[in-house]
């Protein structure tokens, strides 16, 4: 990933380490996964996570639809 800089390009406010909720709708379900670690604007909340993350994100949202989930929450620092 090309290292990101610390001003965000939506809204210039300071981006830092951070964490954000990610939610993905499977149509008959739903996957909340919180804790997820992220670069987040100080100012607007908009939030960025490395590919290693996303594919970490991939894996769960397969798993759940996989195993038809309803409601799956999942704590991605003790996943």
């Amino acid at each position: 990933m090309a290292e990101m800089s610390d001003y965000c390009p939506i809204c210039g406010g300071n981006i830092s380490d951070g964490s954000a909720t990610f939610t993905a709708d499977l149509g008959s379900g739903m996957v909340v996964v919180r804790h997820v670690p992220a670069r987040v604007c100080q100012q607007c909340g908009e939030d960025w996570i490395e590919d290693t993350v996303a594919a970490h994100l991939e894996k769960i949202v397969t798993d759940a639809r996989v195993g038809g989930k309803i409601v799956e929450v999942v704590d991605l620092l003790a996943a």
